[in-house]
């Protein structure tokens, strides 16, 4: 009897790891070829890993919650179809007992690296099950930032937090590593001071929140695992950038008219419905080719202005949650290429079929808060992002309006446009200019214009 070994998959193209999310099968099961074995979770997206042999279960080398790199054994299966075959090398003690890389915190367009604070300019990222971990045992994020990692590149493991945990439990903490922090020498000779010094000046952390009484007509609801990730990413985005907003709005008769006019023969030529995203996606594309530094990310001291305009779009789930799939070079596609993948994209979110890569590589976000009948929002920056346009619901309006025969007043089809930006990067006349460009290429929109 062969034995097939199962490896974690390649997810995506930028995904290193995979978290396991619940095993369908157990050892000493049978399985079919092709056979859901279990599930993992990437980022946000949950997927479905098949077996590639039938047989019999034989072992299973990891456990509910456990991070898996892509490529390690995962499970073992006894192929009764299969020649006899040499056992193969047993997984090397680094993978099966060492501590595991963690998977970076999020991505809804891309993961979301959290600079830390006064610590020399360093990257960390935390892992679903670490962050989990760290709320149950009343971890504040200042300690969790000093905890040094002992995974791939310092992120802190599973192991790293349970025993800082045990340690702090036991009256003490654990010593900070000097030779694992990129900080700069002062800061690591502080480090290495008597435990009373601490290494980084961290900010204080926070006082706890107060405890809610459940006594009453209450419900008491469990926050799934994706309600838990988009809390903590939208926390971190507001520790981590400061928040301007700027508001305009646009006169959208010409957009509205035209496509009202022309969305049957669109349909009928293309087989693609066209709804106003792609429409309103063009027009942003256009201008952040103009405004380039709103299409860009913060690393340390450094900006990174991204040469390829992939934009993230909110879309809500059944569940309630969001997700941000991404439209990689949005600037180079015309209007039908714009609306096959807005749909295609959207289709795939509610029917919880997106793929890891479709919510990787985002470098600007648009969110329409109009579709639930908000007039404007103020969203939230999705790192390491520094810019999110939000769009309002599109409402007539009686405006007044300048003629060659004096003002008037006409019904219009109005709509407000907000755009939150980090002010480290983005100041308040380049955001305003950028959300001015965009109202204006709206309002430009060609009524006569042939697709």
């Amino acid at each position: 009897m062969a034995i097939v070994d199962l490896v974690m998959p390649k997810m995506g193209e930028s995904i290193t790891e995979a978290t396991i999310l619940k095993w369908h099968k157990q050892p000493g099961d049978t399985v079919k070829m092709d056979e859901t074995i279990l599930d993992i979770a990437t980022d946000k997206v949950d997927s479905e890993v098949p077996s590639t042999a039938a047989g019999v279960i034989t072992e299973i080398l990891f456990k509910v919650n456990d991070v898996v790199p892509v490529g390690s054994v995962i499970v073992r299966i006894q192929d009764a179809a299969g020649a006899p075959a040499a056992a193969p090398a047993p997984v090397s003690a680094t993978v099966a007992t060492a501590p595991i890389a963690v998977a970076p915190v999020y991505q809804a367009a891309a993961p979301a690296p959290v600079a830390e604070p006064a610590t020399g300019g360093g990257m960390k990222f935390y892992s679903p099950l670490v962050l989990n971990i760290a709320s149950k045992e009343g971890v504040s994020m200042a300690e969790l930032e000093r905890i040094p990692g002992t995974g791939a590149e310092g992120r802190v493991t599973k192991k790293d937090i349970i025993d800082f945990v045990a340690a702090r439990s036991g009256g003490g903490s654990p010593a900070p590593v000097a030779v694992q922090m990129p900080a700069p020498a002062p800061v690591a000779a502080v480090a290495a001071a008597p435990a009373p010094v601490v290494a980084s000046a961290p900010k204080p952390a926070p006082a706890p929140q107060p405890s809610v009484s459940a006594q009453g007509n209450v419900e008491i609801q469990e926050m799934d695992r994706m309600r838990k990730m988009i809390a903590d990413h939208m926390v971190r985005s507001k520790a981590t950038s400061p928040h301007v907003t700027s508001f305009t709005e646009a006169d959208v008769t010409n957009l509205v008219t035209w496509r009202d006019r022309e969305k049957g023969n669109f349909e009928k030529k293309y087989g693609e419905k066209i709804t106003f995203t792609p429409l309103f996606f063009e027009a942003i594309a256009t201008c952040i080719r103009r405004y380039p530094l709103i299409n860009c990310s913060l690393d340390g001291d450094k900006i990174i202005i991204k040469k390829d305009i992939n934009l993230g779009m909110a879309t809500a789930l059944p569940t309630g949650n969001l997700i941000v799939p991404v439209i990689r070079n949005a600037d180079t596609k015309n209007l039908f290429g714009l609306s096959k993948e807005v749909n295609g994209l959207a289709n795939a979110a509610r029917s919880n079929k997106l793929r890891p890569d479709d919510t990787q590589g985002g470098t600007f976000t648009v969110t329409n808060v109009g579709t639930f009948g908000s007039l404007m929002g103020t969203p939230i920056i999705n790192q390491p992002q520094v810019a999110i346009l939000a769009l309002g619901a599109i409402k007539k309006r009686p405006m007044v309006m300048e003629t060659p025969e004096g003002d008037v007043i006409a019904i219009r089809h109005m709509m407000y446009l907000s755009l939150s930006y980090d002010h480290r990067i983005v100041d308040g006349s380049i955001g305003a200019s950028f959300l001015t460009a965009v109202a204006n290429e709206l309002e430009a929109f060609d009524p006569n214009r042939k697709f």
